[in-house]
């Protein structure tokens, strides 16, 4: 397979691995609100995070040891598609009376194969570079945008279909997740490292990829993958219900904005599409150290200028913050990636990007989205109607100080260092 026709194949998979989570993630807050469930939109977000504690860990260590992971990606899509089709069904048949059990069990489930993609893609993606010597740093990011490309197409769709606020969503969601789990089985190889030498416990389970908390500049970059982790999820389950929220409004009832909150957000991954383009020369020119910060610096913008915006005379603040959502997450998620790719040995590979999916989506973006849900509980939905514009505002500037928070101390706490992937025992040498 020539370099061209292997970077067409990645770039299908990207497209189809991120339209899958596009078509609900924006929206699916605007539906449960419709059905009587505002106040458990953080949990349908949190559970993506819960179940990232373990599953893409767990995943990354058997693509490690014993299934390839463009196999893995295959197996895991397609039963994730099958129980985002059972909760689209369930919201079908159920109307606007659903019960909370009734739609999060098998929403719960779909998530839990469909969140170790998001890592498992990644390797599938690493590893074909890698194999055809190419760069990963210069060539990953352009591949990676069409998965940008992809979640913008099925938001746009959702939006345009009036799908924002049905069960509609989690249909177009799970047929998109039957076609990658079937593409997938026809992508490049990807090796295990099953190995024929005796082995600990540790080795046997993959837990080797949790000894990188040895190495101090890895320990300190995982922590604050986690704290960064907490805003990840907020502006997608609560940004949607927050703008659509105006159109109660006489003033704002008929603005472009309240109308179609979806095809505003999507401003947010057209900037994600192209700050990736950006990604290769931030890093090479200021380091990773430097784009964490700046990455955190967006999210700080991100949240008060929605907390400050609105769909009217305001709205140009409301696209500003989704300008630097480009910023804000790219420069942290796939930056982050690549970074764990240099300083990790191939044989952990798969299992240490599963880790810091573990700390991102995983304990970070549940702590961030049940906290979010507690603050928007009392400022929002606890309050009058008259009163509760000012608790969306009052919410925004919350999340935003505790941003800024999370800035100053990775500032001062971070030290970048390069570490050659050499494998995890020579970490131990490089404990401080």
């Amino acid at each position: 397979m020539n370099n061209a026709t292997l970077k067409a194949r990645l770039i299908g998979m990207n497209f189809l691995e991120f339209a899958v989570w596009g078509a609900y993630l924006t929206s699916m807050g605007t539906y449960l609100v419709g059905v009587g469930l505002a106040e458990n939109i953080g949990w349908f977000y949190a559970v993506q995070g819960i179940v990232s504690l373990f599953m893409p860990g767990l995943m990354g260590i058997v693509a490690d040891r014993w299934v390839p992971a463009q196999r893995l990606l295959g197996l895991c899509h397609l039963v994730a598609g099958l129980l985002m089709g059972l909760t689209a069904w369930v919201g079908l048949t159920a109307g606007a009376g659903v019960a909370m059990s009734d739609l999060f069990v098998p929403y719960t489930a779909s998530v839990a194969f469909y969140m170790p993609t998001l890592a498992l893609s990644n390797s599938v993606a690493l590893n074909g570079l890698t194999r055809a010597g190419l760069d990963t740093v210069q060539h990953f990011p352009p591949i990676r945008v069409f998965g940008t490309i992809g979640f913008i197409c099925t938001m746009w769709v959702v939006d345009l279909l009036g799908f924002q606020t049905t069960y509609a969503q989690f249909f177009v969601s799970g047929a998109l997740s039957l076609v990658l789990g079937a593409y997938a089985f026809t992508l490049p190889a990807c090796p295990v490292s099953r190995g024929g030498a005796k082995q600990s416990v540790a080795d046997a389970l993959g837990l080797r990829a949790f000894k990188l908390f040895r190495v101090r500049h890895m320990a300190i970059f995982f922590v604050f993958s986690m704290l960064l982790g907490v805003s990840l999820q907020i502006t997608n389950g609560f940004a949607n219900p927050y703008i659509t929220s105006f159109g109660s409004l006489p003033e704002y009832a008929d603005s472009f904005g309240a109308r179609h909150a979806n095809l505003l957000i999507s401003l947010s991954q057209i900037s994600e599409a192209c700050c990736i383009l950006l990604i290769p020369f931030f890093l090479k020119r200021f380091g990773i150290k430097n784009v964490m910060l700046i990455a955190m610096m967006a999210w700080v913008l991100r949240f008060g200028l929605f907390g400050t915006g609105n769909p009217g005379a305001g709205v140009w603040m409301f696209v500003l913050s989704m300008l630097v959502y480009g910023v804000a997450f790219d420069f942290f998620n796939v930056s982050g990636a690549l970074y764990v790719d240099q300083n990790t040995a191939p044989d952990i590979r798969s299992s240490a990007q599963g880790l810091f999916m573990i700390m991102t989506n995983g304990l970070g973006a549940t702590i961030g989205t049940l906290s979010a849900q507690a603050v928007v509980n009392r400022l929002v939905y606890a309050a009058p109607p008259a009163e509760q514009l000012a608790g969306w505002r009052a919410s925004w500037f919350i999340f935003a100080g505790y941003a800024l928070l999370v800035f100053l101390l990775f500032a001062l706490s971070f030290r970048e260092k390069k570490q050659p992937a050499q494998g995890i025992n020579d970490a131990n040498d490089a404990k401080r």
